[in-house]
């Protein structure tokens, strides 16, 4: 059973994380404090010192100043906001990566589709948006409101603290008694809402299948049946909503019945008219809004806060902290802080097959591969002949009908996505790559990179004259700007970056030129660990140490001169490139290269496939 996770540092850390904003934003409150604090004496004064002694211009006067006080007050209230902004939007950042990394992390680990993840990104995000920002100001005015005049309260009159505080408090206790109530209905709307969302979502993806099987009756019952339970929540919901006017009464209107009953005995015990009305003042224009503000907004923007934000991080239990170490796949989720180093990287297949479906023909039937820690092997075959689906149960994306695939003699369907992203990383024909600075595409399988790793990798893979031309590491780049090319030469360099000890390349360098391939490949022969390639060129099969060739019912494998020995189809793509003095632009549309890594690779002979 999943853990609730704690509400407070999840709240707390938005702050904690820009401290320089967040004492900005203290010291304008502070300004912004000064009407609350002195409103009840300068009204005081006004009234004893102007009016109740027949010198109204004096007492317009000391109003005057309470009319200064409160510009400058609007003044802070004006400057706050800003920086507001500042603390909330990056947190609402945080929030959308957070979801959209645990929906992907859901997808690589070959978990159902994230129906609700949907409403999470637009509905609750949105939603602890704008309560967060709600909340903040709230929780800041309350405080800074009702301190001021609680301290006002001490200079003008210390007795009238027995009258406002009781009542205060007690408002506030039944008021947090409430809102544990409330919250929990809060919850369950917002849960009725995900279930809306999911039901809805599979009726829509399997529209065809309902129509065909004539069940658009039972489907539409139970989505109808969902839809009732959220609105049956939100009544809940809404049902609790009145007692708030029960604790604002408590709160905020009871002291000042308080002290209207006990004014004669304050007067005759020798407090002055001024000060009736000063108190009177601060319990009016002072605690009395402030405490309304606290219980709408709690009531209402703090309970969807404290349920959405609980549910999103129940919801992905284990999002990654900004600036985390670890290595992830090409298009897969970053690695989590708990990350195991692996100790083995061996890549081993035993009597695997896998198929596209029930009825379709097996890809593979029965095939054997071992590929030693520190193996190169290059995979060659026509188009559509399995490569990239071998490259994909290796790597983790695909899992065998039958048999077991191993990746340091673990199966990749076991590992945590963040153990097996740390473990290997796959680098398709289309490489990704995202608008931003290029120094962050280049580290975004291993953020702790210093300039110098970074270059050393660029230089490596021969992707400096790119860098150049883009402006540098720090360049900002746009991927539509980019040749498919360019795409590759910054995955390439991505993937050389990675601290994975397994690298598969999926066709990762089908779009260079024949000198930009070579380049690449012999840095990643260099480059300690196992390294797989699917063959784009028959070049890079010769460069590689171990082959194995896909041939329809056949699998061969072995080093070059055994393959050229057992293979018709390899003798046909060798001597292609021994009677034509050049390679052939391609041995497949769905291959790529592999270099030669100088360590001794064992590919056992892997069964015929029928």
């Amino acid at each position: 059973m999943r853990s609730e996770p704690r509400m407070l540092p999840l709240l707390v850390a938005p702050l904690r994380a820009r401290p320089g904003r967040l004492l900005a934003l203290i010291l304008w409150s502070l300004v912004e404090a000064v009407p609350a604090l002195l409103a009840g004496q300068l009204v005081a004064r006004a009234v004893d010192l102007g009016f109740a002694a027949g010198r109204p211009l004096t007492g317009l006067a000391w109003l005057a100043l309470m009319g200064l006080g409160v510009f400058a007050g609007a003044w802070a209230t004006r400057q706050a906001y800003p920086l507001l902004a500042a603390v909330v939007e990056p947190f609402r950042d945080d929030l959308v990566h957070t979801v959209a990394e645990g929906s992907l992390r859901r997808a690589v680990a070959g978990g159902p589709v994230d129906a609700s993840g949907v409403s999470r990104l637009t509905l609750q995000v949105e939603m602890v948006r704008e309560a967060y920002a709600g909340v903040l100001m709230v929780v800041r005015g309350f405080l800074l409101t009702v301190g001021g005049a609680l301290l006002g309260m001490v200079f003008l009159a210390p007795l009238i603290l027995l009258l406002v505080l009781p009542p205060l408090l007690a408002g506030l206790g039944l008021f947090l008694v409430l809102l544990r109530r409330m919250a929990g209905a809060q919850r369950d709307a917002i849960v009725a809402d995900e279930r809306v969302a999911e039901a809805a979502g599979t009726a829509s993806a399997a529209g065809r299948d309902i129509v065909a099987c004539g069940a658009e009756d039972g489907v539409r019952a139970d989505l109808m049946a969902h839809v009732d339970a959220q609105a049956a929540a939100a009544r809940r919901l809404a049902a609790l909503m009145p007692a708030r006017v029960l604790c604002l009464a408590v709160a905020g209107w009871l002291p000042l019945l308080l002290l209207l009953v006990a004014a004669p005995g304050l007067r005759a015990g020798g407090l002055s008219a001024g000060a009736v009305l000063g108190a009177a003042t601060y319990v009016t224009g002072g605690l009395q809004p402030a405490v309304r503000s606290l219980i709408q907004g709690l009531g209402g923007s703090g309970l969807r806060l404290v349920v959405a934000l609980r549910r999103i991080h129940e919801a992905y239990p284990q999002p990654r902290p900004p600036g985390s170490k670890g290595a992830v796949s090409q298009g897969g989720p970053p690695a989590s802080p708990h990350t195991t180093e692996p100790s083995r990287y061996d890549v081993e297949l035993t009597t695997v097959t896998f198929a596209y479906g029930p009825q379709a023909d097996p890809v593979f039937r029965d095939l054997d591969l071992t590929l030693p820690e520190g193996g190169h092997l290059a995979v060659v075959g026509p188009s559509g002949i399995g490569k990239s689906t071998l490259a994909g149960l290796i790597g983790g994306t695909l899992e065998p009908g039958t048999g077991q695939v191993r990746l340091g003699g673990r199966p990749p369907a076991t590992l945590h996505p963040a153990d097996l992203s740390a473990l290997r990383v796959l680098v398709p024909q289309e490489a990704y790559v995202f608008s931003g600075a290029l120094v962050e595409n280049l580290r975004y399988l291993r953020p702790d990179a210093s300039d110098e790793d970074v270059a050393t990798a660029v230089d490596a893979i021969g992707a400096g004259p790119l860098v150049a031309r883009l402006g540098g590491i720090g360049a900002m780049i746009d991927p539509a700007a980019l040749s498919s090319g360019e795409r590759q030469q910054i995955a390439l360099v991505r993937a050389y970056l990675s601290p994975a000890p397994v690298v598969l390349l999926d066709e990762a360098t089908c779009h260079l030129d024949p000198a930009a391939e070579a380049r690449a490949e012999e840095a990643f022969a260099r480059r300690p660990g196992t390294l797989l390639v699917i063959a784009h060129r028959i070049s890079s099969a010769l460069r590689a140490r171990q082959v194995l060739v896909l041939d329809g019912d056949r699998v061969v494998s072995g080093t070059h001169g055994e393959v050229l020995e057992r293979s018709e189809l390899y003798r046909d793509l060798v001597g292609h490139w021994s009677d034509g003095g050049h390679a052939p632009t391609t041995v497949g549309d769905d291959e790529a290269a592999a270099p030669a890594h100088g360590r001794t690779v064992g590919v056992t002979s892997p069964r015929t496939r029928s």
